[in-house]
C-alpha cells in the first residue's frame, strides 16, 4: 500500500504552496554576473527558508549566493541508512514574461479548450496540445495567458516542501536523514555552480525538475552558450555610401550561417541543435545569444569548434575583428557518472511502480542542476514535477501530478 493517503487538506496544501510560490516573480538573467542573478529572487529564496523552519526541519540555512538547504531528522533506531536528498530551483526562466503570474485553477477538467484570457481570448487548445487530454477529470492550474505559469520548477519546490511536511506529521513512516535543497540560477544553467555538496551531506539526491508523470532521467545533453557579438560603423545614411558597416544586416547574414535543419525546432530524440535565444541589434553593435546542446560528447566539442569557424569564416570575409566569440560550457551528459550506480534508478523506478506509476527512463532534451551535481560528485537523476509546455503562456500542471510526484519522494524515502 501506498505511504501516502491524500486527504483533502494534504490536496490544500499543496496546491496553496504552489500558488503561493508561482506568484512570487523570480526569473532569472543570463546578463548578470551575480549568484542569484536577480535580486528578486531573494524573495521566494527568504520565502521557502522561513517555511522550512517553520515546519520543523533541522539546520535550515541560507547561504549569501541564495542556496536553501535543511532536514528531515533521522527517526531510525539505528540509523545506517545514507542521506538522500531531493533538489529543485526556484527561479524561472528569462525565456517568457514570469512578472504578475496569475494562476488559474480548473476543477475537472472536461477536456475541451481552455479561454486563458477573456480579454485577449488567449486559449489553451486541447487540439492544439493533445497531451491535455490525458487531464480530464483532473485539476489543472493554468497561467491567464500573459506569463509563463512557473511550474518549472516551482512545482518541484512545493512537492519537495510539502513532502518534508507530511513526513515531520507522520513519524510512523521510518527513514533515514533526508536534506532538501533550493537553487537559483538553473534556467541560466548556473544553478548547481555554488551548491556546497559537502555541506549537503547526501550520499544521492534526486532532481525533482521533469515533466510528465513516469519520468526519469539520468541522460541529458552536453551544453555551452555562446555569445557572437558583432561590431558595425555607424555613419549618417546621406552620406554611408563606402562607409557605413550595419551590424543589424551583418547579425541576420551571420544567423543564416548557422544550419537551418539543426535547430530546436526540427530535432528530436538524440539530435543535437543550435538555438538563436536572443538578438540585438542595431547599425554599430550587435549581439547573437546562442545555447548549444548534444548528447554526444564529441558531437558537443565539433559544435563548438564549428561555431568559431563560423566566425573566423565571416571575419575573413568582413574584416578581421568584425565578430567575436566567447563560448562559455554548462553541464555535461550525467550518464557517465551513473556506472556502477544503478541502484539510484532502480529505487526511483520501484518507488514509481509502488505509487501506479510505469516508469519512463529516457533522455533528457535540457539540463537540471543533477547534471552539474552528478559531476561535482553528488549523482543526482531527474524525476518528473509534472509541468507542461514549459516556458511559455501555455503552460501548466495537473494537481494530480504533483500529488503523485510528491508521493514518489516518500516511497524513495520509505525505502
Amino acid at each position: 500500500m501506498s505511504a501516502i493517503e491524500f486527504n483533502q487538506v494534504w490536496k490544500e496544501k499543496l496546491l496553496n504552496r504552489f500558488l503561493n510560490y508561482v506568484k512570487i516573480y523570480s526569473t532569472s538573467d543570463a546578463e548578470s554576473e551575480t549568484t542569484p542573478s536577480t535580486e528578486r529572487q531573494w524573495d521566494i529564496a527568504k520565502y521557502i527558508t522561513e517555511e522550512l523552519k517553520t515546519i520543523g526541519l533541522e539546520e535550515v540555512s541560507i547561504d549569501d549566493n541564495g542556496y536553501i538547504m535543511g532536514y528531515v531528522p533521522s527517526n531510525l533506531e539505528n540509523d545506517n541508512q545514507p542521506t538522500i536528498g531531493f533538489i529543485s530551483h526556484y527561479d524561472t526562466s528569462p525565456d517568457f514574461n514570469g512578472e504578475n503570474v496569475k494562476p488559474q485553477v480548473w476543477e475537472n477538467y472536461d477536456g475541451n479548450d481552455l479561454v486563458l484570457n477573456q480579454t485577449t481570448g488567449f486559449t489553451l487548445s486541447s487540439s492544439k496540445f493533445e497531451s491535455l487530454k490525458k487531464y480530464i477529470g483532473q485539476t489543472l492550474i493554468t497561467t491567464d495567458g500573459t506569463t509563463l505559469l512557473g511550474a518549472d520548477d516551482k512545482a518541484g519546490c512545493a512537492e519537495i516542501v510539502t513532502a518534508a511536511e507530511y513526513l515531520m506529521a507522520h513519524p510512523e513512516i521510518k527513514h533515514g536523514r533526508i536534506a532538501v535543497g533550493f537553487t537559483p540560477d538553473e534556467e541560466i544553467g548556473r544553478g548547481a555552480h555554488k551548491f556546497d555538496v559537502a555541506k549537503f551531506g547526501a550520499e544521492f539526491a534526486y532532481t525533482m525538475d521533469g515533466g510528465e508523470v513516469g519520468e526519469l532521467e539520468y541522460e541529458n545533453f552536453n551544453a555551452a552558450g555562446a555569445v557572437v557579438k558583432i561590431h558595425g560603423l555607424s555613419v549618417h545614411p546621406g552620406y554611408a555610401y563606402g562607409k557605413m558597416v550595419n551590424a543589424a544586416l551583418l547579425a541576420s547574414e551571420f544567423a543564416q550561417m548557422l544550419p537551418a535543419n539543426e535547430t530546436p525546432a526540427t530535432t528530436k530524440g538524440f539530435d543535437g541543435f543550435y538555438h538563436l535565444m536572443d538578438l540585438n541589434a542595431d547599425i554599430s553593435e550587435a549581439k547573437l545569444q546562442y545555447i548549444i546542446r548534444d548528447h554526444d560528447a564529441d558531437k558537443f566539442e565539433a559544435r563548438k569548434k564549428f561555431m568559431e569557424e563560423k566566425v573566423a569564416e565571416f571575419n575573413q570575409k568582413h574584416g578581421e575583428g568584425t565578430a567575436e566569440v566567447e563560448i562559455k560550457e554548462q553541464y555535461r551528459n550525467m550518464k557517465q557518472q551513473f556506472e556502477g550506480k544503478m541502484h539510484i534508478i532502480d529505487l526511483a523506478a520501484a518507488a514509481m511502480k509502488e505509487a501506479g506509476i510505469e516508469p519512463k527512463i529516457k533522455a533528457i532534451r535540457g539540463g537540471t542542476d543533477g547534471a552539474q551535481l552528478s559531476y561535482m560528485g553528488l549523482p543526482c537523476p531527474n524525476i518528473f514535477a509534472g509541468g507542461i509546455n514549459f516556458h511559455g503562456p501555455y503552460e501548466y500542471v495537473a494537481l494530480e501530478s504533483m500529488q503523485k510526484a510528491m508521493e514518489v519522494i516518500v516511497n524513495i524515502v520509505k525505502a
